[in-house]
């Protein structure tokens, strides 16, 4: 029987395991896992029964082998979820489906709002054209900010960066309001330095033309009408977190027989004169150890992968060892109350705001995103009634000032933001916190990464390799798109493939999952 040796135990790594497994009997499967979870920044942290989703994981797709994979793992609710009773809500039910009241196993349908917090004041986003928000911007700013559109309407920039990206879809003035501060937050480097590649695969078709062009067909009330993901109304979510769907994947891959070995950190690969990997290097209780296998997949940052690999290329080497990356921290904070008043019309437990998370653009504060876990899942609170589990979230680099503060001092620095934003009164109010670091959760597109054709171009000389999901490809892939570079990996593999286009092609053009993949699929 040949070997698959997987390195890298989150979406992507377990999605091929699976597939691998499931399609195939011809290999034995072993998957290699530093930490000892699940999920990668996918996983889902439990603190004193209050559980934690780093980052906030929606979960849509357009693409039917993904919606299909998700309701055999965890079937769609049948059932009212806690809140949805408390509150009277009818939300959207599977006939049949299990009882989130009576059963863990499930995805329920949530609705999606996101929201920026801007002057103490919320915006929709992506922005919206209603009374409100022009209400909330004013008079001046709105006709600015008209004006600013217009003009870049009748002159388009070269888009040369993230920058002029978002200035020709949104104008110079909500550019400046609601991106640049947030962008440069969150990489650490001005938008004007970040090659505008972020953009096309991240906000995709949204801008103002499409925001008028989905209000207009909203109001017409037409039917199946194409909806970018940053504007969908509803996504699902499973009952205990997204770490939930890869704990269930990973008792999968074992009952049928895979091997997931954690606290197992890849060091290294060997090539033989062929160029073809043969041999696995992993530490494991404070031992080296050695595996050898027939095909690698991998998930691990490409930065690791190549300074593990002997007869690199020196310009190969190079251009890996310079790929940036963008660290992450986030802190649990549970309190009995929040102070931002619920305007929304929307009804929540406790009538706090709806959001599942909101967009901080206040040049104050370091913090980037803050999460309330009370409405993503009502299952995420162990009192969901009287408390408001949140997570606030700051971008960083690992080993600078942020990162190396203790768990005291950052959570110190969280909760005085909270009442600089009006989020709570006094840090008296905190009844509990938790503190959780995440290593290079976003693959950055700058610096070498201008040169990351060259390196995909040597990748593709190791036959037996196959890179995949956000740090296995260097590309911010959202989770479906993650598993989809999974599910051409395992395709590849089984046809005997050497031409790997197929996988590192996911996600690089935005019809690819309407259109292509879906009559592919059908």
């Amino acid at each position: 029987m040949k070997k698959a040796l997987i390195i890298g135990a989150g979406p992507a790594g377990l999605t091929a395991a699976y597939e691998l497994l499931v399609r195939s009997g011809e290999y034995e499967v072993v998957v290699f896992e530093e930490s000892g979870s699940f999920g990668g920044i996918s996983r889902t942290v439990c603190h004193n029964g209050n559980r934690m989703d780093m980052g906030g994981h929606r979960f849509f797709s357009k693409v039917p082998e993904v919606n299909a994979w998700w309701q055999n793992m965890l079937p769609m609710q049948g059932a009212p979820a806690l809140d949805d009773r408390l509150l009277g809500r009818v939300p959207t039910l599977q006939p049949g489906g299990p009882d989130p009241e009576k059963e863990d196993r499930v995805m329920l349908r949530r609705s999606r709002v996101s929201r920026i917090f801007f002057n103490q004041k919320f915006f929709d986003y992506p922005i919206t054209i209603k009374a409100e928000t022009f209400r909330n911007m004013g008079l001046k700013a709105t006709i600015a900010a008209g004006c600013s559109y217009l003009a870049v309407c009748l002159r388009k920039r070269p888009e040369r960066s993230l920058e002029d990206f978002y200035i020709n879809r949104f104008g110079r003035r909500l550019y400046s309001m609601f991106f640049e501060h947030y962008t440069e937050n969150l990489w650490g480097r001005h938008p004007s330095q970040i090659d505008p590649s972020w953009g096309a695969q991240r906000v995709k078709g949204v801008s103002i033309r499409a925001v008028l062009k989905n209000a207009l067909e909203k109001q017409l009330g037409r039917k199946n009408r194409k909806v970018e993901t940053s504007l969908i109304e509803e996504f699902s979510y499973p009952k205990l977190g997204p770490g939930e769907l890869w704990d269930v994947t990973a008792a999968e891959i074992e009952k049928r027989g895979g091997t997931i070995r954690r606290h197992a950190r890849v060091t290294g690969l060997r090539k033989n004169a062929e160029n073809r990997l043969t041999t696995l290097l992993y530490e494991q209780d404070g031992e080296t150890h050695e595996m050898e296998g027939d095909v690698v997949i991998s998930s691990m940052p490409i930065r690791d992968l190549v300074a593990g690999m002997n007869d690199v290329p020196e310009n190969a080497a190079k251009i890996a060892g310079g790929l940036p990356y963008r660290d992450y921290m986030t802190v649990g904070v549970l309190i009995p109350r929040l102070g931002l008043e619920n305007r929304t019309g929307r009804k929540t437990v406790g009538n706090i705001v709806p959001d599942n998370w909101v967009y901080v653009h206040d040049r104050s504060v370091q913090m980037g995103r803050f999460q309330i876990y009370n409405n993503w899942s009502p299952y995420m609170v162990k009192d969901l009634e009287h408390t408001v589990w949140m997570g606030l979230e700051y971008f960083c680099n690992e080993g600078d000032a942020m990162w190396s503060m203790s768990d005291d001092a950052f959570a110190g620095l969280g909760i005085s933001e909270m009442v600089r934003l009006k989020l709570i009164g006094s840090p008296d109010e905190v009844l509990d916190y938790h503190v959780e670091r995440v290593r290079k959760a976003y693959p950055a597109y700058f610096d070498s990464y201008a040169q990351m054709d060259e390196l995909r171009a040597y990748l593709d000389t190791i036959p037996n390799l196959f890179c995949v999901g956000r740090n296995g490809q260097h590309r911010y892939n959202n989770i479906d798109h993650s598993m989809c570079t999974s599910f051409e990996a395992v395709k590849d593999i089984l046809s005997g493939s050497t031409d790997h286009s197929n996988v590192w092609n996911v996600n690089t053009e935005k019809e690819y999952h309407e259109e292509e993949k879906k009559n592919e699929i059908e």
